[in-house]
């Protein structure tokens, strides 16, 4: 360890050993964005959208998403004070409660993404071993959590040896799906692509096709925000704001042609039929079988490099919330190398307990999905919300002089997009994300306890109240059966 410090809320961390460079924190972001998503977004699209809506759509999530990129490279800059990103900016924003909901939240969104990694490679394999169906069978269960433990184990070693894996497996992972875009544009079919582009009739409205797509471009998007979770462990300060923007440009425009050159291979209603990984079933149609294998292989790299990046993130944010006092003690606890292995294993817990759930759902993969989707949501606009207010509130501890209006500008974007992302995912899953989220208070009370402080403010038990009703009527409307997984 170094003798030198830093600061993580109030309290003086020695800082790990292992220094991430520029390079390596875009890795982290790339690494995180590049998963399953990717793999599923031209039957994701297709059952939305026509190729109008999917423009449209890319359009809006591109500009959202660029305007995150640019809150979170902001605020690395600007609290430089702040660490673990995402939960930081909610509790310096609107208080230790809040904070607590949006590192419960980001979290638990990253427990649930891995699990459809998991799933995505069992329906990859299926399609040549039925017993794994579409990755939602009891022996895909098992075989997956196989999988979840053999990562705990290899994480354990430590966090330097898992992010240099990472950042091979980056580049392995790309190559496949370029070489998808590439051979899709040498078979392109104009004829086809301009069949496709009003959409079905079973799409809808256009506004209906658009906000059907919304959550798919969350999913995909999701780990823009990678290098400000991770940026403790930055060697230089700004390289998280320039990680976080390289990243998602890097990403942005190979998402958005795997998506539109898919509608120039075959019918909409044909691409929204195929079974995931539907990547692989349109190079399939396009040059044979081998295209399928191709695409798969590529898959399975670029999934585990996610699921390794995504765990270490998910397990950083219960680390220095732990560390800040607003999760329970045992969750702070870390290795001589600096791996945080208690939050790593209740991160591995959860991912199991979410495995074991998906065995009940009728769609396991677009479940799983969308909810790391509406999970994720909250936290995001809080992050966005937070960097508004320092446009609008000036606060001493901001660095650089005063917020400029092209900041301020930004950040009201980002706010206003990821209030449209909520109600764009609907009232199913903003009652899920509730029945998630309530339970967390109990974390929240233990680490209150442990402090010998009062459990609840009379506005934290205001928000207490609205999440356990949510919950509450969640679970009412699951048992009714007016929502299902």
């Amino acid at each position: 360890m170094s003798g030198s410090t830093e600061r993580t809320g109030s309290h003086e961390v020695t800082p790990p050993t292992a220094k991430l460079t520029l390079t390596t924190l875009t890795a982290m972001v790339v690494g995180s964005m590049v998963g399953a998503g990717v793999f599923s977004l031209p039957s994701r699209f297709a059952q939305e959208t026509g190729v109008a809506g999917a423009l449209i759509a890319w359009a809006i999530a591109g500009t959202g998403m660029l305007m995150l990129a640019f809150v979170f490279q902001s605020l690395a800059v600007r609290r430089p004070d702040l660490d673990a990103g995402v939960y930081a900016y909610a509790k310096a924003g609107f208080g230790e409660y809040l904070g607590f909901f949006s590192a419960f939240g980001y979290w638990a969104s990253a427990c649930v993404g891995n699990v459809t990694y998991w799933v995505l490679i069992m329906s990859t394999v299926g399609a040549i071993w039925p017993a794994l169906g579409d990755g939602d069978t009891l022996l895909a269960a098992v075989l997956s959590t196989l999988g979840l433990w053999g990562f705990f184990l290899l994480i354990r070693r430590g966090v330097k040896e898992a992010t240099t894996i990472n950042r091979v497996v980056t580049v392995a992972k790309v190559v496949p799906i370029l070489v998808f875009v590439l051979i899709a544009l040498f078979y392109f079919d104009a004829g086809v692509f301009a069949d496709n582009f009003a959409g079905a009739d079973y799409a809808g409205s256009l506004f209906n096709q658009v906000r059907g797509t919304m959550l798919a471009t969350v999913f995909v998007f999701l780990g823009v925000e990678g290098a400000s979770v991770y940026s403790r462990h930055a060697k230089r300060r700004a390289d998280v704001g320039r990680a976080t923007v390289l990243g998602f440009l890097s990403v942005f425009a190979v998402f958005a042609s795997v998506t539109v050159v898919s509608y120039g291979i075959m019918p909409m209603g044909e691409i929204a039929e195929l079974r995931q990984p539907s990547m692989a079933g349109v190079l399939e149609h396009a040059v044979g079988t081998w295209g399928k294998v191709f695409v798969s292989v590529g898959l399975i790299v670029s999934v585990l490099g996610a699921y390794l990046a995504w765990t270490l993130m998910a397990a950083e944010v219960l680390f220095v919330a732990a560390k800040d006092e607003d999760m329970p003690r045992f969750l702070g606890r870390s290795s001589g190398d600096d791996v945080p292995v208690p939050a790593l294993m209740m991160t591995t817990l959860l991912s199991q307990l979410v495995l074991v759930v998906t065995l009940f759902s009728d769609d396991a993969f677009n479940f799983a999905l969308d909810l790391t989707s509406a999970l994720s949501l909250i936290p995001f606009l809080l992050a966005a919300a937070f960097a508004l207010k320092l446009g609008l509130r000036p606060d001493e501890r901001t660095a650089g002089g005063a917020i400029t209006g092209r900041e301020i500008t930004v950040a009201a974007v980002a706010t206003v997009y990821t209030a449209f992302l909520l109600f764009a995912a609907g009232l199913k899953f903003v009652l899920v994300s509730f029945i998630v989220y309530a339970p967390a208070t109990l974390l929240f009370a233990k680490a209150r306890r442990e402090q010998g402080r009062r459990l609840f403010s009379p506005r934290e038990l205001l928000i207490c109240a609205v999440s356990v009703a949510g919950a509450v009527l969640g679970v009412v409307a699951l048992a009714l059966g007016w929502i299902s997984l």
